[in-house]
């Protein structure tokens, strides 16, 4: 097999929490991937569990088309589906395909979301997603739709891009450098990247370059999850795949940023929380949390795999388990 550009992040700590969904429904144990990027966590899934089927969900064609050819050889066994992952709820429900059909007949055994940007769109320098070469100012997962960065550079108010810069990139100078972006824009649109690095390289004091990584890391950082409204997803997203679980299946979700983190955790606790009126000896009937939390807070790589997989360095890894009630696929909030 060539190298893909990436080893999968935690592959074998993957393997290993959704096994227990994928031995109980044995023969129909279907596994959604979420978030399929290049493809390397659904085949090592579809390697490990011979009788596994995997239905992998990307927003991005160029990405699926290419992670659909690496996975050919598993023949039925796999299913691509263009769409946000939030929407797959709704494709699993209406798909006339029969991995959905099983799906839909059994509940998911287990499901994968690897949060932010794949490493494959980060090396397509064309796509704008990174500030080491200069690129037009895109940062869309779905290429076809939907604002681009340079669209939110020369629209949003100052308020609103200071908003977005302090929120989704923990920037302290955010207000500062949305008045350099209001100035620069009046003199010429922002179009490629170029330019935007050497805004954040003059608004940005020396003192702070020298120690916080690149300065423009942050900046591109926010324009990504602002232009593909990431963090609206995983919200929308969360009920719509632990409704999905059969009894027993679990989700895992990989986060490299606390933005990311802050949200799957909020959700789990809801998620495993009984809602029997406080005082009361046990759960009264129906109140009783349908899942269980399977890691005991953010599970984060070992050292080793870090050494060998610089990408690892900053993942936190929390899974739930279903323990109660029957499976429903629907539409994410944002469409009911």
């Amino acid at each position: 097999m060539h190298n893909h550009g990436h080893v999968p992040v935690m592959r074998e700590r993957m393997v290993q929490l959704v096994r227990p969904g994928v031995d109980k429904l044995g023969a129909d144990a279907v596994i959604v991937d979420g978030t399929l990027g290049a493809g390397g966590h659904t085949e090592y899934f579809l390697r490990s569990f011979p009788q596994v089927r995997v239905i992998g969900v990307d927003r991005d064609a160029a990405s699926l088309a290419a992670a659909t050819r690496r996975l050919a050889p598993f023949g039925e066994r796999f299913l691509g589906i263009n769409a946000r992952f939030d929407e797959v709820g709704e494709k699993i429900a209406q798909a006339d395909s029969e991995i959905c059909a099983v799906a839909r007949e059994n509940g998911v055994a287990g499901a994968l979301f690897d949060l932010g940007v794949s490493s494959m769109q980060l090396d397509q320098l064309e796509r704008g997603f990174a500030y080491r070469a200069d690129a037009p100012l895109d940062m869309r997962m779905d290429p076809s739709e939907g604002m681009t960065a340079a669209d939110v550079l020369n629209t949003y108010s100052h308020g609103d891009l200071a908003r977005i810069l302090k929120t989704y990139g923990d920037e302290r100078f955010a207000g500062k450098i949305a008045s350099a972006i209001l100035e620069e824009r009046q003199k010429q649109p922002f179009e490629t990247s170029e330019r935007l690095v050497e805004l954040l390289y003059a608004a940005i004091p020396a003192a702070t370059r020298r120690t916080g990584g690149h300065p423009a890391k942050r900046t591109f950082q926010a324009l990504r999850i602002e232009v593909n409204r990431e963090l609206e997803a995983i919200e929308y997203v969360l009920p719509v795949i632990t409704d999905a679980l059969a009894l027993g299946g679990r989700a895992l979700f990989m986060s490299y940023q606390s933005l990311e983190d802050r949200i799957v955790k909020a959700a789990f606790k809801e998620l495993t929380a009984s809602t029997t009126p406080p005082g009361l000896p046990m759960d009264l009937p129906g109140t009783a949390p349908k899942f269980h939390t399977v890691t005991r807070g953010a599970e984060k790589a070992s050292a080793q795999e870090i050494e060998e997989n610089p990408r690892a360095a900053s993942v936190r890894v929390r899974a739930i388990e279903r323990v109660e009630g029957q499976p429903d696929f629907h539409a994410p909030r944002s469409q009911r």
